[in-house]
């Protein structure tokens, strides 16, 4: 908190000092300039043609004036209040860092930005255009204000292909009815120019290696009359003999141990395996030739085609055997073949890591946890990527009623993943992108609240994840096993959960026997700059029903069937996460989230199992509430047991404002509803339940927050305040907000200190 207030204390000095003065270090004979203003005059363009053309073409005029964000110029006035400061002092580094110099109107060169505005406005179809810029002052400020007499937008009349019997034009003919460029619609030399390289890309799958955009050609004539052009594409008469040939996959041949140090590039055969037709230089044997050859997707004869050029380095990286993958084609002399080379350079096969966790949450539980790894990348020479993990960790109460009631926790995993579909008695091998891999996982926990009970679990699953392209994922375990048991369980708990069923819920055997599907897209993955950005996770999870052939049971009956000692759980659990982005600015962004989790207990169970209920609350769900404090439904814990609320049914929605501030630093103001419930209402929590009232019984909670992204990571503080409780009589409590009483503050400010957003 002190580094916040000392933040907050400088920002007001600087509004203070400079607020009224951002001409401070602006020269007598000059002008702060504050931006230019685009006129567009003389169209017939729709409305929205011409706000387009207005936007774009100042994005285009230079320099850029001062940031500014609600209007204010921030960053100018931090340098008015810092400038002249030493460059090595504290305030120095603040003015150098957080400021901006202002900028003047001598810095305006105004006949080469109209010369710039002038060739956009004839590249975008209007041939007629003329630009003018002239310059205004008024109390030392300075605007550049341009008029466009954008007159006609000239558009396509026809487009035709200047074609001969070669194989070139054939096939350029081919791709033409799914031509960009259409007729009736504006010339556009940035579509033409994106029609090329659509062209070139199409050209490259048939084989035509050599070929570049640069050799296609778009003639123009305008004289047609009724401000319409004819487009007429021919190939360059200087175009290369070797741009005019298919051609074909001759020998492919991997260097699997290629070191970066060496100084020539391999081209011979010596020690090569012939495996399925490629040649594997692998002279220690440390790969099973199977491993390349289903990443490869050349095949020796094959046309050369760019998406099996791209898909195969996909698949090499993803193997994540390789620090370095390149690839090199080199044609053969006299004829249309290239031989193609793959250098290989392998990471690290064993690694050992440690990690150092601080956990801080928002139930006043603070700790660490070790977590200690080893990795072995190429366990049995067909890529296997076996991990085996430890860790132990401890969460200490430091804050609430009581005091003393410590966790911790301890716990080991075993993971191997194949780089394949491994399917009993069934070898299965995707052709995609993406390496997909068969799953075998097993762990054991044991989980200590001190003063309360200790419980031990263990999981296995056996299963595949595979993606058909960088946005999509699949991860689906027709295997998944849990068995929970409590170890120990004090006299004083097991006297308080036997009135109390949340409590009681918390220590009782599970034994889960099910399958689990999750599919997961996210199209920020593109790393394209989308201004719309969506992401989803749906998850579908069944429990029991491979058990109840075994072992029938009916719980509404009072007939539980019991295997391994345990009540095995049926159920069906299905979940949703939908997130929608809006780029805002460069920078700035509004998150939003909608959640939406339903579990259906039936047959052998009245509730989900405890490790599979949802809960609510806590620093990535509503931040005004303590994490798994809230419901589930009006119903309040008013005990001082560290007892989790959980719940067979969840709604939840987010929004998040995240404006950009300086360099790595954000800011967010965010409004939190949600809440949980039970299918079957629990009599001992009265409320609990599920009901058509449910909207009437989402808890509100609203904050701010800061966060420092530094791509690599990401950490972030939120302070929230709850503005509806759902247990209340009256459940807006905006009224009650009391910022100057601690108690009030000590019971409803929320602080949340994270790594990574929340959504």
């Amino acid at each position: 908190m002190v580094g916040v207030r000392l933040s907050t204390f400088l920002l007001a000095g600087c509004l203070l000092a400079g607020s009224c003065n951002t001409l401070k270090y602006v020269p007598k004979d000059d002008a702060l300039y504050t931006g230019a203003k685009i006129n567009i005059k003389g169209t017939d363009a729709s409305a929205r043609e011409r706000k387009l053309l207005r936007s774009d073409l100042g994005t285009l005029t230079r320099p850029k004036p001062n940031s500014r964000f609600l209007g204010i110029p921030f960053k100018l006035l931090i340098y008015n209040a810092f400038n002249g400061k030493k460059e090595n002092s504290f305030l120095g580094r603040i003015g150098n860092k957080l400021g901006e110099p202002p900028v003047l109107l001598s810095q305006l060169d105004l006949n080469k930005n109209v010369k710039v505005l002038q060739n956009y406005s004839e590249n975008k179809g209007f041939f007629h255009a003329k630009v003018s810029g002239d310059t205004t002052v008024k109390r030392r400020r300075a605007t550049a204000v341009y008029t466009v007499e954008a007159g006609v937008q000239y558009k396509i009349k026809s487009l035709r292909l200047e074609s001969d019997s070669t194989v070139l034009t054939q096939k350029i003919g081919e791709t033409m009815p799914k031509s960009l460029l259409k007729v009736g619609q504006p010339f556009d030399l940035d579509v033409i120019k994106t029609e090329r390289s659509r062209i070139d890309a199409y050209l490259k799958e048939n084989g035509f290696y050599y070929f570049s955009p640069e050799f296609l050609l778009f003639k123009v004539d305008s004289t047609v009359g009724s401000n319409m052009v004819d487009l007429i594409l021919t190939v360059k008469p200087s175009l290369p003999t070797v741009a005019k040939e298919v051609y074909h996959i001759n020998d492919v041949v991997i260097y699997s141990d290629y070191s970066l140090n060496t100084a020539r590039i391999d081209t011979s055969k010596a020690g090569a395996k012939l495996y399925k037709g490629y040649y594997i230089v692998d002279k220690d044997n440390k790969y099973k030739p199977w491993l390349f050859e289903q990443s490869m997707q050349f095949k020796p004869g094959e046309v050369y085609n760019r998406a099996d050029h791209n898909l195969t380095l996909s698949r090499l990286i993803n193997l994540n055997l390789f620090k370095y993958t390149k690839n090199r084609f080199e044609p053969t002399p006299d004829s249309p073949l290239l031989n193609v080379y793959y250098y290989l350079t392998p990471l690290p096969k064993k690694s050992l890591r440690a990690e150092l966790t601080g956990i801080n949450k928002s139930n006043n539980s603070n700790g660490t946890e070790l977590t200690v790894s080893w990795r072995n990348r190429n366990a049995f020479r067909g890529g296997e990527q076996l991990s085996l993990s430890a860790y132990i960790g401890t969460e200490i109460q430091a804050g609430g009623n009581r005091k003393g009631y410590n966790t911790y926790r301890t716990g080991a995993e075993a993971t191997l993943a194949l780089p394949k579909f491994l399917v009993p008695f069934v070898d299965l091998r995707n052709a995609g992108a993406f390496a997909p891999r068969t799953i075998l996982q097993v762990g054991f926990d044991v989980l200590n609240k001190n003063l309360l009970y200790t419980l031990n679990s263990f999981r296995g699953r056996y299963g595949y994840t595979w993606k058909e392209d960088i946005t999509k994922q699949h991860e689906f375990y027709p295997i998944d096993v849990n068995y929970v048991q409590p170890f120990s369980v004090t006299r004083e708990y097991d006297s308080l959960a036997k009135t109390n069923s949340a409590l009681r819920k918390a220590t009782e055997r599970q034994f889960i026997l099910g399958s689990t599907y999750r599919f997961t897209y996210d199209r920020r993955l593109k790393g394209l700059d989308l201004i719309n950005s969506f992401y989803f996770s749906g998850l579908a999870d069944v429990s029991g029903n491979l058990a109840s052939l075994v072992k029938r049971g009916n719980v509404e009956k009072g007939d539980t069937a019991m295997l391994f000692n345990a009540p095995y759980a049926q159920y069906i659990k299905l979940e949703t996460d939908f997130r929608y982005y809006r780029k805002l600015g460069l920078k700035s962004t509004w998150a939003n989230r909608i959640l939406i989790g339903y579990g259906n207990p039936y047959g052998n169970s009245s509730q989900l199992p405890f490790i599979k209920q949802f809960f609510s609350g806590g620093n990535s769900s509503i931040r005004a509430f303590r994490s798994r404090t809230l419901g589930p439904g009006t119903y309040r814990d008013t005990s001082d047991y560290l007892v989790d609320q959980t719940g067979d049914i969840k709604l939840e929605f987010n929004t998040e404002y995240r404006p950009h501030i300086s360099g790595p630093l954000y800011g967010a103001v965010f409004v939190d509803a949600g809440n949980i419930w039970l299918k079957n209402e629990d009599p001992n929590r009265p409320g609990s339940g599920f009901s058509k009232n449910y909207l009437k019984e989402l808890a509100v909670g609203a904050g701010v927050g800061i966060r420092l992204d530094i791509v690599v990571f990401v950490i972030r503080l939120d302070v929230a305040i709850p503005l509806r409780k759902p247990w209340e009589q009256n459940p807006w409590v905006m009224r009650q907000i009391a910022l100057s009483d601690p108690v009030w503050r000590r019971e409803n400010l929320i602080y949340n200190l994270a790594i990574g957003y929340p959504f």
